[in-house]
C-alpha cells in the first residue's frame, strides 16, 4: 500500500494521498508528538517549563577556582542542567569541600537545576582515592545538603548502595538518575532496553544509557532502544552513542524520546559531546520544521504550522 510523503500533501489538484495514508502519517505525528516525550520534572514541575530535551553542561573544574571560573563561562551561555562531575575535583576526599563547593555553584546557578555525578572509572570516569562506601557517604552528605536537585549513580553498583543513594535523595526531594555507561561498545537491542527497564525496576526517576559505537548500525541499535524504551518506560529516559559516529544522536535523540542532551560549555566531559551554540542551532531548526508543513491542517495534522518548539 502506498505511504505518503507529507512533501507530496500540498494544496494542489494533482497530487492526493489515499485516506489511508493520511490516518498513517496523522497516527505517526500524534504518537510523535506525545507518547514519547517524558519529561523530567522537579517537585512536580518540568524542569525549563517542559522543554524537550533539556540541554546540560558538564563542569570538570579540578578546584574551587577553575569550578567558578568554569561556571562563569558555562551562565550566560543559559542550559536548562548543570552537571558537576565531581569525579574531576581534587579534594573529593574532603567532605565538608564538596560541599562548600557545591554550595556555591548552586549559589551562581540560580534556578538552574544541578546534577551530582560522581562517575567511576568502570565506566568512563576520573580515578579517585574514595572506596564506594566512602562514596556513598559523600552522596549522603550532598543531598543532606540539599544543594542539587538530581544524582546520577550507576546502576551496576550494588543493589544495597543503590537502595542507600536513592533513601538519601528521596528523604530530601532529589531526584535520582540511574545510569550505565559502556565506553567499549554497544550492547544488543535487548540488552540495552533491559538497561532502561532496570532503572525503572531499582527506584531511579530517570533511567540513562549511553554507549560507543563503533559503526552507524551501532547508532541506530541505540536510536532503537531509546524508542522502545520511551514507549515501555513510566519514567524520563536520557540516551546517547558517543564519540564521532554518535555525535548526531545529540542532536536528534530527542526525536526517539530522550529527554535531555549533553553540551560543551567550557570542556568536554564525554567524546562526542558539541558546543551548545551549535547544539541550540540545530534544535531550533529541527524543532521549527516540525510546525512548517502549511497544508497539514487541512488533513488534521495536530500542531499549528508556526508552532513554537516545545
Amino acid at each position: 500500500m502506498l505511504f505518503c510523503s507529507p512533501a507530496l500533501i500540498d494544496s494542489s489538484d494533482d497530487v492526493k494521498c489515499p485516506p489511508v495514508s493520511l490516518l498513517r502519517w496523522q497516527v505517526f505525528i500524534e504518537e510523535f508528538s506525545v507518547q514519547s516525550f517524558k519529561t523530567i520534572e522537579l517537585h512536580g514541575q518540568p524542569i525549563a517549563g517542559g522543554k524537550f530535551p533539556l540541554i546540560c553542561i558538564p563542569l570538570i573544574g579540578c578546584t574551587f577556582d577553575e569550578l567558578m571560573a568554569e561556571l562563569a563561562l558555562v551562565l550566560p551561555k543559559k542550559p536548562d542542567v548543570l552537571e558537576w562531575r565531581v569525579d574531576f575535583f581534587e579534594q573529593i576526599g574532603d567532605v565538608a569541600a564538596v560541599i562548600a563547593a557545591v554550595k556555591a555553584i548552586k549559589s551562581e546557578a540560580g534556578e538552574i537545576p544541578l546534577l551530582f555525578t560522581r562517575r567511576s572509572t568502570m565506566e568512563g570516569g576520573e580515578e579517585i582515592a574514595l572506596n564506594e562506601d566512602q562514596v556513598i557517604a559523600l552522596y549522603v552528605a550532598v543531598c543532606a545538603s540539599q544543594s542539587i536537585d538530581l544524582i546520577d549513580y550507576e546502576m551496576a553498583n550494588d543493589t544495597a548502595n543503590i537502595a542507600r543513594v536513592r533513601a538519601a535523595a528521596k528523604s530530601n526531594d532529589i531526584k535520582l538518575v540511574l545510569s550505565f555507561h559502556n565506553f567499549s561498545c554497544t550492547p544488543g537491542l535487548d540488552t540495552l532496553v533491559d538497561k532502561f527497564l532496570t532503572a525503572q525496576q531499582l527506584g531511579a526517576d530517570v533511567a540513562k544509557v549511553a554507549v560507543m559505537p563503533h559503526d552507524q548500525d551501532d547508532v541506530l541499535t541505540l536510536l532503537a532502544a531509546t524508542r522502545q524504551a520511551s514507549k515501555k518506560l513510566h519514567i524520563p529516559l536520557v540516551s546517547m552513542s558517543m564519540g564521532a559516529y554518535g555525535s548526531v544522536t545529540r542532536f536528534f535523540g530527542w526525536i526517539f524520546g530522550s529527554a535531555l542532551t549533553f553540551a560543551i560549555g567550557a570542556h568536554s566531559s564525554a567524546p562526542g559531546q558539541v558546543p551548545i551554540e551549535d547544539l541550540n542551532t540545530v534544535l531550533g531548526i529541527l524543532q521549527r520544521s516540525r510546525g512548517v508543513q502549511s497544508a497539514w491542517p487541512a488533513y488534521g495534522y495536530p500542531m499549528k504550522a508556526n508552532a513554537e518548539p516545545k
